[in-house]
């Protein structure tokens, strides 16, 4: 007996004329194994949604502390040469080459954030691309607007660059597998098989779940 004659069974009982005779013991039993059957398939399905769900939410937060990280990476372009240990602002001063990323407008003015190994100047921290750092604008010939074109104010205004505080993630995203802001770090000077970070600076994020993804792959390797 399938579950559609099983449902026309139910149906004939709560007829009218069948509405006394009530349900018997086989009839019972076989319809709440049905039903049992259908709540166990359908358990698997909804612990796979709920966990692809928070394989997305990783991929995307992991997407975004990367590009943060690349961000501030492009913004210290020709600032804080190596064993600069004050502030300053390279690419604020007259006739300073436009960076080769059009897509950095400012640039890092405080060289005390970073320690004399971080060579390749990423991020210090994690904390750092929350917190924010001092930046500003990347410099211009004098007389000239942001569109190349001569205008009326002085070589005093269009050089001077108002000292701004740039934040890079506006919090710390949450690793969704394990529930908390706790990531891997690893520094540029670091590969995959490498243990602990060494502090230098953060090049990298993964996660710090052990366990495996839907297609095979540890969340460790994302």
């Amino acid at each position: 007996m399938n579950f559609v004659q099983v449902s026309s069974k139910i149906r004939k009982r709560f007829s009218g004329e069948n509405l006394s005779r009530g349900f018997t013991l086989l009839e019972l039993v076989i319809t709440l194994t049905v039903i049992s059957i259908l709540v166990l398939g359908t358990i698997p399905i909804m612990q796979n949604a709920n966990k692809r769900q928070k394989e997305l939410r990783l991929r995307e937060n992991l997407r975004t502390i990367r590009s943060a990280i690349d961000e501030f990476h492009r913004d210290t372009a020709g600032a804080c040469p190596l064993g600069a240990i004050r502030t300053g602002n390279p690419a604020g001063q007259v006739g300073a080459v436009a960076p080769a990323d059009p897509r950095s407008r400012v640039v890092i003015d405080d060289c005390t954030i970073f320690e004399a190994e971080n060579i390749d100047r990423f991020p210090p921290t994690l904390e750092s691309l929350v917190d924010g750092v001092k930046v500003k604008a990347r410099g211009l010939p004098p007389g000239a607007t942001a569109g190349g074109v001569f205008d009326s104010k002085n070589a005093t205004e269009l050089t001077e660059n108002k000292e701004i505080l740039k934040v890079y993630l506006r919090e710390l995203p949450i690793d969704p597998m394990t529930g908390e802001s706790d990531w891997v770090l690893k520094s540029s000077y670091q590969t995959d098989d490498d243990g602990e970070w060494d502090g230098i600076n953060v090049f990298d994020v993964r996660s710090k779940s052990r366990g495996e993804a839907l297609n095979g792959e540890k969340y460790s390797d994302w």
